[in-house]
């Protein structure tokens, strides 16, 4: 009896090793974006983008809060940003979410081209999304870099006339991060 339970609890452990997720972390990954309209270029990021990465389904999930988010050019436009645009009381957080589309050998260093497809919701509003990054394997991290854009019309984010020459609704974003094995 007691063999048996030793064997029983030896072949679960090296079953659920086999399947245990492999997942890779960060806290502090770079968000940077760039509104650049007629009349005034507008620059912000913040290092405070939190996510994960489950190697063993291609799972992926980050999040950015919105009120994190520094360099405008002024304390105003800032407020601005937060109140008028983001409503960042309503809507703290904007996020991705989804899979890795290309199959990666994550234990063969290098540098790879991917497509991650998710859900992104910024300012309450999810769109589905296909986004290109390069993803490089250095053996005890994975550091990811992208740029993309996102139209402020497909989020529901209003621009009011007065500053339609002062807020494009094209905005470019560019992330970089790099995750450990948690």
């Amino acid at each position: 009896q007691m063999r048996l339970s030793f064997l029983t609890f030896i072949t679960w452990l090296i079953c659920t090793s086999l399947v245990q997720p492999v997942i890779y972390t960060s806290n502090n990954g770079v968000v940077s974006f760039r509104s650049e309209a007629p009349f005034e270029l507008i620059n912000a990021s913040s290092k405070e983008m939190k996510g994960a990465i489950d190697l063993s389904k291609s799972n992926f999930a980050f999040r950015i809060r919105i009120r994190s988010f520094e360099g405008f050019n002024s304390p105003l436009q800032k407020e601005h940003f937060n109140e008028n645009y983001m409503q960042s009381e309503q809507f703290p957080e904007a996020s991705f979410s989804g899979k890795i589309i290309e199959t990666i050998d994550y234990s063969i260093k290098g540098k790879y081209i991917i497509r991650a497809k998710g859900k992104l919701m910024v300012h309450g509003v999810e769109q589905e999304r296909i986004i290109k990054s390069e993803i490089e394997v250095t053996g005890n991290s994975i550091r990811i870099n992208s740029s993309f854009s996102v139209l402020l019309s497909d989020h529901n984010i209003p621009i009011p006339r007065v500053v339609k020459e002062k807020l494009a609704n094209e905005i470019i974003v560019s992330i970089s991060t790099e995750l450990f094995a948690k």
